[in-house]
């Protein structure tokens, strides 16, 4: 069974783009349906996004600059707006929060102790540690936002190929626990991220027979019949990859750190790079590259210019991408 959520977004924190709100979205439609959506400190400057928003439903809070009380007043709206909806909406399970604002940890309590999921998404440099610890889930924002040029040139494209489809049924299966699920609950997931889908709009007249041809040709799960249920399993990578080594490591790296400035991010938290690492290159280690941590990785490629290791003010470690 889906959840039901109610998103909660703060623009500043996520930067106002198009694409980082649409990859908050599909995080989160991968999970269940968002009910309710809310967006907080709207300005005509994030007027790329009205299509997105009103696409999904969303209500805009603006903006209105008035001393020096603002972003408290748009804090505290946040944070009525949310009981509300927990008090008022019994549809509502989840709720996800985007920001890092260790002010909502009192929201983030009260919603638990009503039984509420809640998924916390911030920035690294904006996560405070005590609202990252209070959430019953959370994710860096930075994670969120993979490297997905494709995919978002196709978002507003009314065609899907057979590739698309592929790709995001492996993400689907990817974000399940175990990566593996029913077909029909991979079909209701991929509905709620493309909501145009159809399988006769290529080419197939069942969704079993689709998926059948997807694993045939492209080899990324499998499909199984279990009592007289279909069910999609990932198929775990080859093992033939390309190979970090201590010559081509560099370059590997800047090519992550490009990705994520072109999303619009200029620090990131460590942890998130190295789990962008790992993503493209599984059997990476530190001594791969003759290297005993990651931070020492991190510190000879600020001697080359490529990036600068700070602290933010809660003293967690960052890297600033030049």
């Amino acid at each position: 069974m889906s959840a039901h959520f109610a998103l909660f977004a703060d623009l500043e924190n996520c930067g106002g783009k198009k694409s980082v709100l649409v990859d908050v979205l599909e995080r989160v439609k991968l999970r269940g349906d968002i009910l309710i959506g809310k967006v907080y400190g709207y300005t005509d400057s994030f007027s790329e996004l009205k299509e997105v928003l009103l696409s999904n439903t969303f209500a805009v809070v603006p903006s209105l600059r008035y001393g020096h009380s603002q972003k408290n007043s748009m804090d505290i709206q946040l944070v009525i707006d949310a009981l509300d909806v927990a008090y008022t909406n019994p549809l509502i399970d989840s709720f996800c929060i985007v920001s890092g604002d260790s002010d909502y940890v009192p929201l983030v309590g009260k919603l638990k102790s009503m039984g509420k999921f809640v998924l916390g998404i911030s920035r690294s440099e904006a996560a405070s540690a005590v609202f990252i610890n209070a959430c019953s889930e959370f994710q860096f924002l930075e994670s969120v936002t993979a490297a997905k040029e494709h995919s978002r040139e196709k978002e507003n494209d009314e065609t899907m190929t057979l590739s698309d489809v592929n790709e995001l049924l492996v993400t689907i299966l990817k974000d399940s626990e175990s990566g593996e699920c029913l077909a029909s609950e991979a079909k209701n997931t991929l509905l709620r991220l493309r909501p145009n889908f159809s399988e006769k709009s290529v080419g197939f007249s069942t969704f079993g027979k689709l998926i059948a041809e997807l694993s045939s040709r492209y080899g990324a799960f499998s499909v199984t019949s279990e009592q007289h249920n279909i069910k999609l399993s990932l198929n775990q990578g080859n093992g033939d990859s390309e190979q970090l080594t201590r010559e081509n490591y560099a370059a590997a790296f800047a090519k992550i750190l490009a990705e994520y400035k072109r999303a619009g991010f200029a620090r990131i938290n460590p942890p998130v790079l190295k789990s962008a690492v790992l993503a493209s290159y599984p059997d990476f280690t530190e001594r791969q590259i003759g290297y005993r941590r990651f931070s020492d990785i991190l510190r000879d490629l600020e001697k080359s210019g490529m990036l600068k290791v700070e602290m933010s003010e809660s003293g967690n470690m960052l890297v600033r991408i030049i």
